[in-house]
């Protein structure tokens, strides 16, 4: 969405508005920003107030990544703002807020090679008109750098108009540094032209300036969004208080289940509290003047569902996995050259690999509070989707979508978790049954139990090996569940049924090593429990399977792994930078028999990361990750602060998928009920940690899930390299397989 006179959102009246044409459907968009006394609205992006404050609107949800910073960086350094001055206020829903880099990338690995461009296309033209706004797929900065530079270059332009009508000067003569328009020794503050300056005519294209050319993008800036949540003002979903406020806590069916049968309504209204429940067909509500009393009512109406198809547990879900690899057809995603000759003169190594389900374990369970005023619904909830959200709320009672307001809130861990919306539809529903505001949060059981989490997979991994450790052939056949197809469904119905192979199930799983002949299918496995999208996706399971093996392959060889390696990575030598660096740094002994030392690397979302770990195993016995060495190329960085964070939580994140973060499955709800029961790594667990930013000037890659992928393969090789025992399944536990 390049930005100009005829693409650029302009305030000053409610009858200006932005015309963005796509394709063969010109539509007009008005701004639906609200200005607060004093302000006024520069461009869809962008309000500037008379006491100087520059309040920039930001689409993307804040769920601790640091996007409510770096997005205000790249709009404020283009504008020339003071960054005293920022502040930040999430988008309403608008085509103009739409990641149409995510839905088309989305469409793009679902479609067959010939009709990708299309798919493509498509879906950023459906994902704009619709305005189908999601945070997720590290796509934040890559999505929406053009557009807030764009926003911020066009504003910048105004204010020079409007500046230099009042010295009678050119306004290409002006600029701006830290909330002035200047001209030699001239200064203007934006406060004192923004309102003249919404009435001014942009250029025909942005006036961009260097980046960085601000003084703002490219540093260290302090994060917007930190005071509030350490002086505990940040206000989150639960936090939400509106008068006459209910409190509802749900129950839902085993998956697999019929519809519900039957509530003790009577032992419920026994609780002190309670004033009613609330029943829909695969849940029911228990609903109190405060939410622990509702949350005892319904544990007391102990709901019965019908029985349905046989509930799925774990050896059902082992079953349909070995199910598709053996028996299923499989889809190739990606190809070349001849594997039948790679394989035919031997000399290599077949393996597989398992990784089980891997739980989202957000310190916020799903949560959301609706108020219905006459034909309007209100709803407070944190979302990924908030276009999405509003949708299903909508249609769950009957209302018109544009009679639906959704605040997004900060959210309190998201991982993928928050782009679905079951509470906020609960809340809606509980509110218009009630009659009043409703309050709803999932008990921590419930939502660890049905918790959509990352799909479990298995690997069948054949490589051939030829002179010198050249890889001749390279064959992925990876079973799991197409869980995009089955997410979209979800929030989508009607969209497919996640039965066909699909090439987000394989995503990574290309390895960067140069092959004389390489195969990837993917064998779509139905499980019978539903799955969701969690930090990194596929590339989560895909790193640890080609990283795994990669190391298996130099020890075949005979070959050092990190010179087997840089070896096969003369066509990516921006992730061979990283390797070469983290292992310099790290100190890399080589990985020899009785080291504690292991390495992987891997690319995604734009970006390259590759780690050297240090692990053990201790007392217990279990598993002790002592060191990790990261070097990372995500390209230019807006906040290189913010990176670092984001590298560490990854690497904790990837620790915790490593060696705990999963249950398994009895009659259709997880084993887990709670945290403690997921083998989450502690404070004290925590390793020491370097990260080393590679300085670029690509254009910014992913940065929020980049490092989970090679954290357990690096920690695997490690203890390989210890114990000369290989862990080819996921959790890696002493004596495991």
């Amino acid at each position: 969405m390049a930005m100009s006179r005829r693409t650029l959102l302009v305030g000053g009246g409610a009858g200006v508005g932005l015309v963005v044409a796509w394709g063969l459907w010109p539509r007009a968009y008005r701004p639906n920003l609200v200005a607060s006394p004093g302000e006024t609205i520069l461009n869809g992006f962008l309000k500037i107030g008379t006491d100087g404050h520059v309040a920039i609107v930001v689409p993307q949800a804040e769920m601790g990544q640091g996007v409510w910073t770096a997005l205000p960086q790249i709009l404020a350094d283009e504008l020339g703002a003071d960054w005293r001055t920022v502040s930040v206020e999430p988008a309403p829903i608008s085509p103009l807020y739409a990641n149409t880099l995510l839905i088309g990338e989305a469409a793009e690995q679902a479609m067959p090679a010939p009709l990708k461009g299309i798919a493509g296309w498509a879906a950023r033209t459906y994902a704009t008109r619709s305005a189908l706004m999601i945070t997720g797929g590290s796509s934040s900065i890559r999505g929406f750098e053009a557009r807030f530079r764009e926003a911020g270059a066009m504003a910048r332009a105004l204010l020079c108009m409007a500046a230099g009508a009042r010295w009678d000067a050119d306004w290409q003569a002006c600029d701006t540094a830290a909330g002035f328009v200047t001209r030699g020794e001239d200064r203007l503050r934006f406060a004192e032209l923004a309102e003249a300056a919404a009435g001014y005519d942009p250029p025909d294209e942005a006036p961009l300036r260097p980046i960085g050319a601000g003084g703002i993008s490219g540093r260290n800036m302090p994060r917007l969004d930190l005071p509030a949540k350490v002086d505990g003002s940040a206000r989150y979903a639960a936090d939400v208080r509106v008068p006459d406020l209910v409190y509802a806590s749900v129950r839902h069916g085993p998956i697999g289940c019929g519809d519900l049968a039957a509530v003790d309504k009577a032992a419920a209204a026994r609780v002190a509290g309670v004033i009613g429940t609330v029943e829909q067909p695969g849940w029911a509500a228990c609903v109190a003047t405060n939410w622990w009393a509702a949350e005892r009512g319904a544990a007391a109406m102990a709901p019965r569902f019908a029985r349905g198809a046989p509930p799925p547990d774990s050896a059902s879900v082992a079953a349909a996995l070995r199910r598709a690899m053996d028996e299923g057809e499989g889809r190739r995603f990606a190809g070349h050259g001849d594997l039948k000759a790679a394989f035919a003169t031997g000399g290599g190594l077949k393996v597989e690999y398992a990784v089980p389900f891997a739980a989202h374990a957000a310190i916020e369970p799903m949560t959301a509070t609706a108020r219905i005023t006459g034909d309007r619904l209100e709803l407070w909830m944190p979302t990924q989707a908030p276009g999405m959200a509003r949708a299903a709320a909508a249609k769950a009672i009957g209302f018109a979508e544009d009679r639906v307001t959704v605040y997004p809130m900060l959210i309190g861990g998201g991982f993928g978790r928050k782009i679905e919306h079951a509470a906020g539809v609960q809340a809606a529903i509980v509110a218009q049954a009630m009659k009043r505001p409703a309050h709803v949060t999932w008990s921590r059981a419930e939502d660890t139990m049905f918790d959509p989490m990352r799909p479990p997979a298995i690997a069948r991994m054949t490589a051939a090996l030829g002179a010198r450790g050249t890889i001749r052939g390279w064959q992925a056949e990876i079973a799991a569940p197409a869980t995009m197809a089955s997410l979209m469904d979800r929030l989508v119905p009607g969209s497919g049924d996640g039965s066909a192979p699909e090439q987000a199930a394989v995503e990574g799983a290309v390895p960067p090593y140069a092959t004389g002949a390489l195969a990837v299918d993917h064998f779509p496995a139905d499980i019978g429990v539903p799955t969701g999208i969690w930090r990194s996706v596929a590339n989560s399971y895909t790193a640890f399977f080609n990283e795994c093996f990669v190391d298996e392959l130099a020890r075949l060889a005979g070959i050092e792994p990190l010179s087997f390696r840089i070896q096969s990575l003369g066509n990516d030598p921006r992730l061979a930078q990283c390797l070469t660096t983290a292992t310099a740094l790290g100190g890399w002994d080589g990985g020899v028999a009785g080291s504690s030392q292991g390495i992987a690397c891997h690319s995604s979302f734009g970006s390259h990361v590759a780690m050297l770990v240090e692990a053990h195993v201790g007392d217990g016995p279990r598993i002790v990750v002592d060191r990790v060495v990261a070097a990372v190329d995500c390209g230019r960085t807006i906040n290189p602060e913010i990176v670092r964070q984001q590298i560490e939580g990854g690497i904790i994140w990837g620790i915790a998928a490593a060696l705990g973060a999963t249950t398994g499955y009895a009659g259709g709800r997880t084993e887990a009920r709670n945290l403690d029961a997921l083998n989450l790594p502690t404070l004290a667990d925590t390793p020491e940690i370097r990260v080393e930013l590679i300085r670029s000037g690509a254009a910014p890659g992913g940065v929020g899930e980049i490092a989970v992928p090679p954290v357990a393969p690096a920690i695997a090789n490690a203890l390989f390299a210890g114990t000369g025992r290989r862990l080819r399944t996921l959790p890696l536990l002493p004596g495991g397989r």
